[in-house]
């Protein structure tokens, strides 16, 4: 059973930083890709970033420059560094782990850090 840890969320000042981490353990096997999500209240859940085990990225439009994601594959371990934070980031940031296995792809979720970017 795959489990996802999530950490680095918290309260900080526009223009701040934060640092999020996700570890995926509970498997022999490695996510196919790993990635960020996050929802705003009175939002749909959006992709913020993700990662293959390769290597490529994706961002969302709205924090490319700002967001850089990383992945520790040794780990399991997905990394999202936020700078320039603004108020229109604040949401429940979560983690997203997908795996291929038996010719099919399953998806697993962390619980959610919150992000709060407030003066």
């Amino acid at each position: 059973q795959v489990q996802l840890v999530e950490s680095g969320g918290g309260l900080v000042q526009p223009g701040g930083s934060l640092r999020l981490s996700c570890a995926a353990s509970g498997s022999i096997f490695s996510p196919a890709a790993m990635g960020w999500y996050r929802q705003a209240p009175g939002k749909e859940r959006e992709l913020v970033a993700h990662i293959t085990n390769s290597g490529s990225t994706n961002y969302a439009d709205s924090v490319k420059g700002r967001f850089t994601i990383s992945r520790d594959n040794a780990k399991n371990t997905v990394y999202l560094i936020m700078n320039s934070l603004k108020p229109e980031d604040t949401a429940v940031y979560s983690c997203n782990a997908r795996y291929w296995f038996l010719n099919s792809w399953s998806d697993y979720w962390g619980q959610g850090t919150q992000v709060t970017v407030s003066s």
